[in-house]
């Protein structure tokens, strides 16, 4: 009988028993190497860099399918969510099993990007992104690209690269529009010189006037454009702008990035707000119908089953455990101790079920 080969092996099912030779670095990268501003040179620096996504929503996705196939050294990928239906229409790296296995998205991501390229060192976390750990999930990393879907979280990335001196490729889209920047420490303005503290979005998220996924793969694909410039050194060619696009009507801008602003606290005043700000207890997923409780103990999914089993319908997989509640709402259990509240924006109600179920 034959054996079903595992991602890291070169072996692939065929007429009888094929046997692959290991793909060199000179055949996978080929056409790579061919474009003279990369080149073998270039392509050295792409293998040794190492780079931080946060976020494999509809960015992360296209971003780490583009680095992986690149071939960048180490791929570190962070994101606190699961796969879920909506997410199959424009999140490029999942399907109908990861829903089914309710796989957390770093998870699912790490293993398809693994079947990709095994070359590639990577680094999967399923972890929220807080003031607490953003600074350590930086550690070693050379680039951070934003997958992110929300501008607390792009604020806190934009500090902590700012205070670090790491560049940010700062990505958004929604609707049928998005925007990209690189923001370079020492040489651009910050994100908070942009959008300063506020929403920069006018309320609007994917899950309250949707979004296309061809929108999403080209602002993702224009971040990682700027991302392999800056790894192969080529600053003379960055775009050095904030671009909007709107490809529905079709219209484009390239914004000169204003200088940074004399009282920014980031860039000018290095204060890094962001960074000193408390981890919210209790946090909305915007127009999800979710509220996020990070817990103070982490959880044994196991236990948890058992505990919750009488009271609820529970299902558990290796990541996390889900509880059907009588009240009509979802617990979502991690084990670094976060709870997703599913069926309600109200943290009150949220903090009420979170007691009543798991405690203080």
């Amino acid at each position: 009988m034959n054996e079903i080969p595992s991602p890291s092996d070169k072996r692939v099912p065929a007429a009888g028993r094929m046997i692959m030779q290991p793909i060199t670095p000179n055949q996978r990268y080929s056409r790579q190497t061919l474009f003279a501003p990369i080149g073998p040179e270039g392509q050295r620096r792409i293998s040794s860099s190492r780079v931080l996504i946060v976020g494999m929503g509809a960015l992360g996705t296209v971003l780490a399918s583009h680095m992986v196939r690149a071939g960048v050294g180490t791929l570190r990928i962070v994101d606190r969510d699961y796969v879920e239906p909506s997410n199959l229409q424009r999140q490029m790296l999942y399907d109908e099993e990861d829903v089914a296995g309710a796989l957390p998205k770093a998870v699912a991501a790490g293993r398809k990007l693994a079947r990709i390229n095994s070359d590639v060192q990577l680094d999967p976390i399923v972890s929220d992104v807080t003031p607490l750990n953003a600074e350590k999930l930086m550690k070693g990393i050379d680039l951070v690209l934003d997958g992110t879907d929300n501008f607390r979280t792009r604020l806190l990335l934009n500090d902590a690269c700012f205070k670090k001196g790491i560049p940010f490729v700062y990505g958004g889209a929604v609707s049928a529009q998005g925007m990209t920047a690189m923001l370079v420490p020492g040489e651009t303005c910050c994100l908070r010189c942009l959008i300063g503290s506020g929403d920069g979005g006018g309320g609007q998220t994917c899950d309250t006037v949707g979004v296309i996924a061809p929108i999403v793969d080209i602002i993702a694909s224009f971040q990682a454009v700027e991302a392999l410039k800056h790894m192969v050194g080529d600053a003379g060619a960055r775009r050095g702008g904030l671009l909007s696009l709107e490809v529905w009507h079709y219209h484009s801008m390239n914004l000169k990035l204003p200088e940074p602003r004399k009282d920014c606290p980031t860039c000018r005043l290095r204060q890094y707000p962001a960074l000193e700000a408390d981890a919210e207890d209790a946090a909305t997923l915007c127009g999800r119908e979710t509220v996020q409780i990070q817990g103070a103990r982490p959880f044994d999914l196991e236990a948890w089953e058992r505990r919750l089993a009488p009271s609820c319908t529970v299902s558990r997989n290796p990541f996390l455990l889900r509880a059907e509640l009588p009240e009509g709402e979802r617990l979502v259990l991690f084990p670094d101790g976060r709870v997703l509240v599913q069926g309600t924006e109200d943290p009150s109600r949220a903090r009420t079920l979170y007691d009543r179920y798991v405690g203080s």
